[in-house]
């Protein structure tokens, strides 16, 4: 799943691109991608990009042409991604199908792809993509000033909701997702099972500073790295997530699967310490 680290490189990334390109053509390989029926993509056609905005996991292309501005926004979901070809020769993999080609008046093609079992990428046309019910749904931005120690203290007071569901939840933090939860949760040393209600105001403290912490350096890293190895680049730096069964590089505990989790999170018992589950 792409996160917010990843998706800020993307936006980066196409932002060097993209603004001045005149979109000749949005293609749609899959009719259920687009949640904005009443809008089609045609209106896109014969636009220049303007520029990148990034909401959370989403990405907004910015365009004007006709005298009003429209966007695309895309909702990465699950296993959405993009390709970026250059030249227009796109090269299909089959274990990434492409969903929609954002044509380009100079022959360039950005194709965005789904690698999930199901479809979870999504497009929409919108005349105002902060107003778009895919972001303004959001909670804070943990990578911006609006969120602070006191904003976590609100999201957490009186939610008898486990630690690791609510650092996915879109509506509470923007951004954040399945690996991004366990690193953030390991370097908290929080158990993933932990209700949000059930916390110190020390152990608070550690959780805002994991979040700003692991999401900072992971927003460093990701910077410089081209949007094909993206994926690569987060595996490899993962401390505990997908590490099943090897040394916690904290500790030197075993690393283990979150119970219930079918393998999907993990966990050190030896550093987060109780128990995974409530």
């Amino acid at each position: 799943m792409p996160e917010s680290p990843e998706v800020d490189a993307l936006a980066g990334f196409l932002r060097a691109q993209l603004p001045g390109r005149i979109i000749r053509e949005v293609a749609l390989e899959e009719f259920r991608a687009l949640k904005t029926r009443d809008r089609p993509l045609t209106e896109l056609s014969g636009r220049a990009v303007t520029g990148v905005r990034r909401f959370g996991k989403h990405i907004a292309l910015d365009t004007s042409g006709g005298g009003d501005e429209v966007s695309l926004l895309i909702s990465f979901g699950r296993a959405g991604w993009a390709r970026w070809y250059p030249d227009g020769r796109a090269d299909d993999l089959p274990e990434a199908p492409t969903i929609v080609r954002v044509h380009f008046g100079d022959g360039a093609q950005l194709a965005l792809t789904d690698a999930g079992d199901w479809l979870s990428l999504g497009v929409s046309v919108t005349a105002d993509a902060e107003s778009d019910p895919h972001v303004a749904k959001l909670g804070p931005d943990p990578m911006t000033d609006a969120f602070t120690r006191e904003t976590l203290d609100g999201i957490v007071a009186g939610r008898r909701k486990q630690l690791k569901a609510l650092l996915q939840e879109q509506e509470s933090l923007a951004g954040i997702g399945n690996a991004y939860s366990d690193e953030i949760l390991h370097v908290a040393r929080l158990a993933p099972g932990v209700h949000a209600s059930a916390l110190t105001a020390t152990e608070r403290g550690r959780l805002f500073e994991a979040i700003t912490r692991t999401l900072g350096e992971a927003f460093e890293a990701r910077r410089d790295v081209p949007i094909a190895e993206q994926k690569a680049a987060k595996v490899a730096a993962m401390r505990v997530h997908g590490r099943t069964g090897q040394a916690c590089p904290e500790c030197g505990g075993l690393v283990e699967d979150v119970p219930g989790s079918k393998g999907a999170a993990q966990w050190c018992p030896a550093c987060q310490g109780g128990s995974a589950q409530a």
